[in-house]
């Protein structure tokens, strides 16, 4: 049986994650959550890891979201659970120790579109469409899709976006802001692993200091947003790294962090 996710590690500090259930549109079953959960905790315990990008397998689909099927026999405690179990996953992603890029190869629906929020980063194939639909199912964003939207797009076109349940192009994706950059579908992984290069070369501690700051900062008010920023800011600031920083600028070279 082939793995249910495909992992590998860069010679660069970049770890590549891929959702590999292209026959059912890499949908979020129990057991691939459990291997993607293995593969993150297995990430985040690794160092020399600087960048993550998550993918998914084929040309049809990032992630459907939800296993349909699987959830078909389910009374409904059980759809509670897996919809907790898919959540929970989610959270982990974005609690990672360093950027985490969605390099959205195809369709994003539902809790697939929520797992892509829970990256820092999302790049999309021109084309791929994407949307959480779960109303049209009677249903809602249960992963995290009505919270990690609205903060990212606002208020108004997260409602529009749930309340129709309609997918959108990545097109209009990038101009709402749901996604930051767009590709041709040929150059999708070249430019997803370009930019993580690009992450990857800088300070590690850095890079995590920086995500923190960002992601509990901007649930707080301006004032209380600061104080994390300076207290992520004085992490930095005993480490080996900086002055290995410094010191390449002075010898205009490229510096070479070793994350401590």
């Amino acid at each position: 049986m082939a793995p249910l996710i495909n992992y590998s590690v860069t010679d660069n500090h970049i770890a590549v994650v891929t959702l590999n259930r292209p026959e059912a549109m890499n949908a979020l079953s129990a057991p691939l959550l459990d291997e993607l959960n293995a593969y993150i905790e297995k990430i985040n315990n690794d160092d020399t890891i600087r960048t993550t990008i998550i993918t998914g397998a084929g040309q049809k689909a990032f992630c459907a979201g939800a296993d349909l099927k699987e959830r078909k026999g389910m009374t409904e405690k059980q759809v509670v659970q897996a919809v907790e179990k898919i959540s929970r996953t989610i959270n982990n992603i974005e609690s990672m120790n360093m950027p985490v890029i969605a390099a959205m190869n195809g369709a994003a629906f539902g809790g697939g579109l929520e797992l892509a929020l829970g990256c820092d980063i999302r790049i999309a194939a021109t084309g791929v469409k994407m949307g959480l639909t779960e109303t049209s199912l009677a249903i809602i964003p249960g992963a995290g899709g009505t919270q990690r939207l609205t903060r990212l797009i606002g208020t108004g076109q997260a409602k529009k976006l749930i309340f129709t349940a309609e997918p959108i192009p990545a097109e209009e994706a990038l101009k709402l802001g749901v996604i930051e950059q767009i590709s041709d579908p040929s150059q999708l992984w070249e430019e997803a692993y370009s930019l993580a290069a690009q992450v990857a070369k800088n300070g590690p501690i850095a890079l995590k200091q920086a995500k923190a700051a960002i992601n509990k900062g901007i649930q707080t008010d301006l004032s209380t947003g600061l104080c994390i920023e300076r207290l992520c800011y004085n992490e930095t600031i005993p480490t080996d790294d900086r002055i290995e920083g410094l010191q390449a600028f002075k010898e205009k070279r490229e510096p070479v962090y070793q994350g401590k």
